[in-house]
């Protein structure tokens, strides 16, 4: 599925400002050039008024000779002049703009009795019917001319065949008024004229790339000034959720990032203070144990019946181990580690080296540099426990790690008989020990498991258990790569 939007807030906020804007300059420019193309229509017709009224004044002061001339002298491709003994437009004054220019013109006519005046708007530049009109006027005119007008004649001759080369095209401004003269007939004046050009002027495109950047300069700025807060939040909690130091977050932004950050820097206070309370007191209780561990023990070494004192001792060792472990971790948690940059292949190595020395069969395949940021003595022993874990009930571990784009798994196999699927979630439990895979004769307390995957997770990880086809058992550590 291909992605339209970008991933980022400040990418999706520019992508969707500029989708707007070239829209609203859009639907700008078809506003402007419908109201440019209706002015234009308007003074081209408010003109046509005035020298129809002057035609009028003129026509009705000179004789019948003299009208033809004059009505020749002042036609031309885009404006004809004709009289006729009726109206050439039968059906008119049924538009709105009709009748408000019919009314305009004879405002402006000279006084006298004289028919309505009638006005037909096209959106054509020369509606068909008025120019059929226009041919049969002009051939009965031209068949009263004498020999003297034959120039003229040819001449109005090509004018009318250019006419009518060009009548009903569409897309145009065509008006065509019929005026009641005093003696009875029509002046009829028709034009035609091309709709103007809608193309795009290079003023408009200057106006809106000017535009576009200053938006964008402000959104920009805008932008930058919310996404650096969130961006500082963002690697706050993740550095809050893998267990790290971190000081208060510096409340900057807009209000509403203010508070955000101040809700948050609260909430690590909180859980800050959660985590310290309940380790101090699980020291302390682990602590506060060993004195009756004590106390029992040398009662138990009183008891005269050996099998009873056996019993009574080991039980009593075992929870010696338990609290002891449980003090090492809690120890261990209190203690403060800074999170650095480590080769991990390096420190699987190492750590693979120093069990190998204490007699286990731990191999490692082998890996390039392997750059990690973690808190390598913690991750170190998460490490230590699985391993020995695997050791011990699997005989031996093969560690092996497998890269991705976004995390590191460290894989851990062994030969051993596996665990049962509905027990693979319950093993990281503390104090769990499985009847089939565990004794106390191994050692195990059943709390290294638990230890290892509250460390991994403290790093953003988690740890997964699966059995093998082959036999034994896979346990793999993911880690989770440093944003860059």
């Amino acid at each position: 599925m291909i992605r339209v939007l970008p991933r980022s807030l400040g990418g999706q906020l520019l992508l969707l400002l500029m989708m707007a804007l070239t829209l609203s300059h859009l639907v700008g420019f078809l506003i402007f050039s419908d109201e440019r193309r209706q002015a234009m229509r308007g003074v081209h017709h408010l003109q046509l008024l005035e020298r129809t009224v002057a035609m009028v004044r003129v026509l009705e002061t000179t004789s019948p000779e003299t009208r033809d001339v004059i009505l020749r002298a002042v036609t031309s491709p885009r404006l004809r002049y004709w009289i006729t003994d009726e109206t050439a437009l039968a059906d008119a004054n049924t538009e709105r703009m009709e009748l408000w220019l019919a009314a305009r013109l004879a405002e402006q006519l000279p006084e006298g009795p004289r028919a309505p005046v009638r006005v037909h708007v096209a959106d054509r530049e020369w509606p068909e019917q008025i120019m059929d009109f226009h041919d049969r006027a002009h051939q009965g005119m031209a068949m009263h001319n004498d020999d003297d007008n034959a120039g003229s004649d040819i001449n109005d001759n090509s004018r009318a065949a250019g006419l009518r080369d060009r009548r009903g095209r569409g897309n145009g401004m065509g008006l065509t008024l019929s005026v009641p003269l005093r003696n009875g007939q029509w002046l009829n004046v028709a034009t035609g004229f091309p709709a103007p050009q809608t193309g795009w002027a290079w003023p408009s495109i200057v106006s809106m790339a000017l535009t576009a950047l200053a938006i964008l300069l402000v959104v920009t700025l805008m932008v930058r000034r919310i996404t650096r807060p969130l961006k500082a939040l963002s690697n706050a909690a993740e550095k809050l959720g893998r267990g790290e130091d971190m000081a208060p977050l510096a409340e900057t932004g807009p209000a509403e990032l203010q508070r955000t950050t101040a809700a948050f820097n609260a909430m690590r206070e909180r859980l800050t203070r959660f985590v310290r309370d309940r380790t101090v007191m699980l020291a302390a209780i682990s602590h506060d144990l060993r004195t009756p561990l004590t106390s029992l023990r040398l009662h138990a070494e009183l008891v005269e019946e050996a099998e009873t004192r056996n019993k009574l001792l080991a039980i009593l060792e075992e929870m010696q181990r338990m609290t002891e472990a449980t003090l090492a971790f809690a120890r261990a948690e209190a203690t403060h580690e800074e999170t650095r940059p480590v080769d991990l292949s390096a420190l699987v190595e190492s750590l693979c080296d120093d069990l190998t020395e204490l007699g286990m069969e731990v191999t490692f395949a082998g890996a390039g540099k392997t750059p990690l940021s973690c808190r390598p003595v913690s991750l170190k022993r998460a490490l230590r426990n699985m391993l020995e874990n695997a050791v011990n009930y699997g005989h031996r571990a093969r560690v092996a790690l497998e890269e991705s784009a976004s995390e590191i798994a460290i894989v851990i196999d062994d030969d051993g008989p596996g665990i049962a699927e509905e027990d693979r979630e319950r093993v990281f439990g503390p104090f769990v020990r499985l009847e089939e895979s565990r004794s106390r004769e191994t050692g195990g307390i059943g709390i290294g498991m638990a230890i290892a995957r509250s460390i991994i997770r403290a790093h953003g990880g988690d740890i997964t258990l699966e059995n093998r086809a082959q036999g034994g058992l896979r346990a793999t550590l993911r880690l989770p790569r440093e944003d860059s």
